[in-house]
């Protein structure tokens, strides 16, 4: 039976990287592409004055036909190299996303990128590899 390894991708030179990394570790195996689309990309609390919810449809719309299409075309370039692989996506939280993903499917290990942030930064703005790494049940490979 073939491993099943996870790729979550942003579109970044740090997830491609960690792509052609899974490529190269796990050559016999079969690969899930991930991208979680964050709604807070098209959803706003609104200003502090009035409070109200800013929606964009249009932008929401965008947001996740740029993510399929991102999608699609990495996948497409995968399965021309003969490996196995589907491509998902997602709503919600990136570090969420990825952790409740791993745990609703049959997933052997994760490979993913990071942007190697520290100290104040890391603090600040969090870092998702770091989530990733700390609660998933399975194996994970973090390429800078």
């Amino acid at each position: 039976m073939a491993r099943q390894i996870l790729v979550p991708l942003d579109d970044s030179d740090q997830s491609t990287a960690a792509l052609e990394h899974a490529l190269d570790v796990y050559p016999d195996a079969d690969f899930v592409l991930l991208h979680v689309v964050n709604p807070e990309r098209w959803i706003s609390a609104g200003d502090e004055e009035e409070g109200d919810v800013y929606y964009s449809s249009e932008l929401e719309e965008t947001v996740k036909q740029a993510a399929d299409d991102m999608l699609t075309e990495t996948a497409d370039s995968v399965r021309e190299m003969g490996v196995e692989v589907e491509a998902v996506q997602v709503l919600g939280q990136p570090a969420t996303g990825i952790l409740e993903y791993i745990d609703e499917n049959d997933v052997d290990g994760v490979v993913m990128g990071s942007r190697g942030r520290t100290g104040l930064d890391r603090l600040l703005l969090g870092s998702v590899a770091e989530r990733v790494v700390r609660r998933s049940p399975v194996p994970v490979t973090v390429v800078h």
